[in-house]
């Protein structure tokens, strides 16, 4: 009876543990760009022959992968993105922006977007959120769907090549507000780089009357009856004072974005100031919501932010008043 105790006991472990790892349950190699319609975009003919154009060479240096993995029991798809040569890599978990169909994760954020970072020696991941992209679930627009980008620190863990002991965050519009609320649920980043972000969702139901009636309304639970405690709830700027002071937030906002206005990022900064949280405001002129005007310099401000941080494990900033 002792035997059969001590074995019933090891069996129940080590169902536990292996369900514990079970969060990654599928991950699928884009093998073939070529049959995608990104294709003729990423190449040019030369010689009669059609390679890769100038600025996407690095394409033959990563893996672009959709995966399925598990969130509060939901199966939800995404990207990954990792350099193709074997390696312990840091890791950046991207947050897209958008609803729903809109802004949804395609291929062509997996070789561009995603594609860019990764070849800089990173594993990239990003979700697509429950309920998009044929996840299971219901978005809910910065609700429990942050649990999808939260659980990633864990699925990383069952990357070969992902050093989970480095992961840093990036967000984009609505990516930006869930890396926000992220940050205040979980310890395990390090660094975060956010594009356009939303941060006061009581600014934007005033500027833009149908994101409340065409998105908020319809994505959060409860709206209705719920409303000032659910945009509360996804506005960093009315809780600054939670952001943790030992990770530093690169903000980028283009100054002529009148989707989600520059004043957001502004005034949040403003807060992170009286608040001492370490942070970098980069205001970029003719800007709209993407900074498409200034997209190479974007992406070298965020590779660096992540390269000082994550790569290099440079010291925190002195965020005390000091000097002459």
């Amino acid at each position: 009876m002792k035997y059969f105790t001590i074995f019933a006991f090891l069996l129940i472990f080590t169902s536990c543990e292996a369900q514990k790892k079970e969060l990654l349950l599928h991950q699928k190699l884009i093998s073939d760009l070529s049959k995608t319609r990104i294709y003729p975009r990423l190449t040019e003919a030369k010689n009669g022959q059609i390679e890769w154009k100038e600025d996407f060479k690095y394409l033959d240096s990563i893996e672009i992968y959709r995966i399925t993995y598990l969130s509060d029991g939901l199966k939800i798809n995404g990207f990954m993105v990792k350099p193709k040569k074997k390696g312990k890599y840091p890791c950046v978990i991207y947050n897209r922006g958008g609803n729903r169909n809109f802004g949804s994760l395609k291929i062509a954020h997996g070789a561009i977007t995603l594609g860019q970072i990764a070849k800089e020696g990173y594993v990239v991941i990003a979700s697509q959120y429950r309920g998009n992209g044929g996840s299971e679930g219901q978005e809910e627009f910065g609700g429990k769907d942050v649990n999808d980008v939260t659980i990633l620190t864990e699925v990383l863990k069952e990357i070969e090549d992902a050093d989970t002991s480095k992961i840093g965050m990036y967000g984009w519009s609505r990516g930006g507000m869930m890396t926000y609320i992220a940050l205040t649920k979980s310890d395990k980043i390090k660094a975060v780089a956010v594009g356009g972000a939303v941060s006061d969702n009581f600014s934007s139901i005033k500027e833009r009357p149908e994101m409340e009636t065409g998105v908020l309304s319809e994505l959060i639970p409860n709206y209705a009856d719920n409303k000032y405690a659910e945009l509360e709830k996804r506005s960093a700027i009315k809780w600054a004072d939670k952001f943790p002071k030992d990770v530093p937030i690169l903000m980028l906002h283009g100054n002529s974005d009148w989707r989600v206005k520059p004043e957001q990022s502004l005034n949040l900064a403003l807060k992170f100031q009286r608040n001492r949280i370490p942070y970098r405001l980069i205001m970029f002129e003719g800007g709209d919501h993407g900074i498409s005007e200034h997209k190479n310099e974007v992406n070298k401000q965020v590779l660096n932010w992540f390269d000082k941080y994550l790569k290099n494990d440079e010291q925190l900033p002195n965020m005390e008043y000091h000097g002459r």
